[in-house]
Formats: C-alpha cells, sequence, structure tokens
C-alpha cells in the first residue's frame, strides 16, 4: 500500500484493481473514507489544529465527501479531556472539518463519556453546524446520537454532486450502560441483529439513493488486526440488505478491506473492516527497537479515496487509492497527520531523525501489508 496511483495496485490474490480514466464522467462520486478522528491529551495541549492535517487536507478537500469517526463528545462548557473520558471543543472539530472530512459518525464507545449532557451538547453542536453550513459548498453532517430513547436511529440523507448518499451510524459497543437510549446503539444478540439488519433494508427502502454508506462501531479485540468470521458475515448481511459500504471501526488498528463485486451486474460494494487511527496519541513512546509491537500499530492507519460510479445496473467502484498515513511526533512535540511515503522518510533522514526514519521504514513495511481482497457473486 502506498500512495500511488490505484491503476498500479493490485488486490492480494494478484486481481487488479479497478480503474478508470483521468477524466471521470460526470456520474462520478469521490468519497475519502477515514477511520478513527481520536482526541488525547497531546492531541489538544499544543493548539494550532489545522496543522495536525496540513499534509492530507488537500487529498481530502478533493472529494466530494470526507467520512470519519469522532471517537469525543464535543461540549463546550467543559473542559478539554483525554481518555478514559473524552471531551472536545469546536475548534478541534473545526480543524477536521476545514481538512475536508465533513460526515461523522458519533456513534463509538465513547459516545456517553460526559454522560446525557454530553450527548445532547454533540446533538445540539452537529445540528447548528448543520444548519449553518446547509447552504455551503461544504455542508457537515453526523449520525450517531438522537434526542430521545423514543426517537428512531438518527440518519442523514446527503445530496452532493447529483448523487443522494445515505449514511447511518450506529454502535454495538458502550464503555458504560447509561444512556444508551440517545444513541444509535445496537445490542449483539442474534435477535437484535436480525432486526437491525430488518431496519436497513427498510432504511434503504424508505429513502430512495444511489449509495448506501453504514458506520458500524463493532465490538472486537482493540490492537488486534483479526478478522472475525462473525463480523465478516454479519457485514455481508449488512450489504445483502442495501448497505454499499461498511465502514468498520473500534480496534485502532488498520485491517484488510474487501470488494464485493457482481459478476453478472458488474456492480460493486466494499468493506473496510478497520481503518486505523486517522489521529490520536495512542502511540506515545514508538518502540524504536520493536516496530512490530501490537501498540505501534496505533499510530498508522490508511485513508481510501473511492470514486463510485452509476450505472444501468446500479453502482460500480472504479478507483480504489489506499493512502498510508502515520502520527508523527514533532520535535515540538506536536503530534500531526502525516502520508508515510517516500518523500516523508526523504525529509526525516535529511532532518537528521533517523531513528523515526529507521523505524517509520520499517513500519511501512508492515502497513503494506494490509491489503484490499476481491470476492466475486
Amino acid at each position: 500500500m502506498s500512495c500511488q496511483s490505484a491503476s498500479h495496485r493490485h488486490f492480494a490474490d494478484g486481481t487488479p484493481v479497478l480503474t478508470a480514466d483521468n477524466a471521470y464522467p460526470k456520474e462520478s462520486l469521490s468519497v475519502m473514507f477515514g477511520g478513527d478522528i481520536m482526541q488525547h491529551k497531546p492531541n489538544y495541549a499544543y493548539g494550532n489544529f489545522d496543522a495536525i492535517w496540513e499534509d492530507i487536507a488537500p487529498l481530502v478537500n478533493a472529494c466530494d465527501l470526507g467520512i470519519a469517526n469522532l471517537e469525543t463528545p464535543v461540549v463546550e462548557e467543559r473542559p478539554y479531556d483525554t481518555y478514559p473520558t473524552f471531551n472536545t471543543h469546536d475548534e478541534y472539530v473545526q480543524a477536521a472539518i476545514s481538512a475536508g472530512f465533513n460526515v461523522f459518525s458519533t456513534a463509538n464507545n465513547h459516545t456517553n463519556d460526559q454522560g446525557l449532557t454530553g450527548i445532547q451538547a454533540t446533538d445540539a453542536y452537529f445540528e447548528t453546524l448543520r444548519q449553518s453550513t446547509k447552504d455551503s459548498q461544504r455542508p457537515v453532517y453526523e449520525s450517531g446520537v438522537k434526542e430521545s430513547p423514543d426517537s428512531a436511529y438518527t440518519y442523514e440523507l446527503i445530496e452532493v454532486n447529483g448523487w443522494k448518499v445515505l449514511f447511518l451510524a450506529v454502535t454495538e459497543i458502550l464503555n458504560r450502560p447509561d444512556y444508551s437510549g440517545y444513541i444509535n446503539f445496537v445490542q449483539t444478540t442474534p435477535l437484535a441483529r436480525q432486526k437491525f439488519n430488518t431496519y436497513l433494508k427498510t432504511l434503504r427502502e424508505e429513502n430512495p439513493c444511489d449509495l448506501f454508506v453504514l458506520s458500524f462501531h463493532c465490538v472486537e479485540p482493540e490492537y488486534d488486526q483479526t478478522i472475525t468470521q462473525t463480523h465478516k458475515t454479519l457485514y455481508h448481511q449488512f450489504l445483502e440488505n442495501g448497505v454499499d459500504v461498511v465502514l468498520a471501526n473500534h480496534p485502532h488498528v488498520a485491517k484488510n478491506w474487501e470488494l464485493v463485486q457482481n459478476e453478472q451486474t458488474g456492480t460493486s460494494k466494499l468493506i473496510f473492516y478497520a481503518m486505523g487511527n486517522t489521529i490520536s496519541a495512542q502511540r506515545t513512546s514508538p518502540s524504536f527497537s520493536a516496530p512490530d509491537t501490537n501498540r505501534d500499530y496505533t499510530g498508522d492507519g490508511y485513508l481510501a479515496q473511492v470514486r463510485f460510479e452509476k450505472t444501468a445496473q446500479g453502482i460500480t467502484i472504479t478507483n480504489i487509492n489506499p493512502i498510508l498515513i502515520t502520527t508523527y511526533i514533532r520535535t515540538d512535540g506536536m503530534f500531526v497527520i502525516k502520508k508515510l511515503d517516500d518523500a516523508f522518510l526523504t525529509y526525516l533522514s535529511e532532518q537528521e531523525r533517523t531513528k523515526w526514519a529507521t523505524y517509520l521504514a520499517e513500519r511501512r513495511k508492515l502497513m503494506e501489508k494490509t491489503k484490499g481482497t476481491l470476492t466475486w457473486q
């Protein structure tokens, strides 16, 4: 995996990644998918939040939509807070928005870190953003929290570039049980999952759209790259019930992704089993001498630039461009996102940050083992 043109990429089984010509047709949509946006103390201690995103902002803003999981409540009336009870403020979120991310999942195991006050404040915050940006060139959307236990799941029907995109974010894991009724929460019992699949099918039928994206915060071990058969089966059920893209998260490390291709129609669907952290401070002390430790994987992830096209048979994916990223600790102590590519490794060598250059060169080799696979149906 690197950030070269996707036309040079292959899946793990040797099948080329589907690509389109440089001149994309008008009936196309580009989406940048990201992983977890975390906010530990080192992430907010230095201010200047735009600097965090500087290296990848042009890539995200070049896409029609940028989608990621925001793993913290937003409560202006309370101070910034770090693990285990996260809280952030507007300026931290605004930096991610300026970088191009404008579709957020707020459903995860940290949604109720600040109790009911945090859930309600987050809901109000995004409603304000929704209203203030609705007439802008890049409106902001959110799914994950809701007004009351009696409310249905909240979702967004996004109109962009001639497309209708249905976006739903849910979680099946919470760190604490209180106020789960105010969150898009799905229990893990077989009956609950069956009902949720029925809900997905109904939601798609009641909201005609071109593309249905589901952000799913899953019950899986953290820092483990294993793809469980249970969740693989579950995610394929989601696809069968109308979802086009499953964006799974929670492990904080990157996992493989899967393109599901229909042989008869040529249509495509996509599963990201986990994209890792987009930004965090979970890797505060890199293991320079042992870069393959589990915790070191929390400092790297990937973005995926995906292009969808409309056809008479449905939606097909014509370009998948995975971009390796790393959370780099600058000499001033600030944590920033960098593309994990040749240019950055060369820069580190030129700056005589030899330990970082050697470490990240090894980390890139390890991360390049994260690949896409192709399934035909």
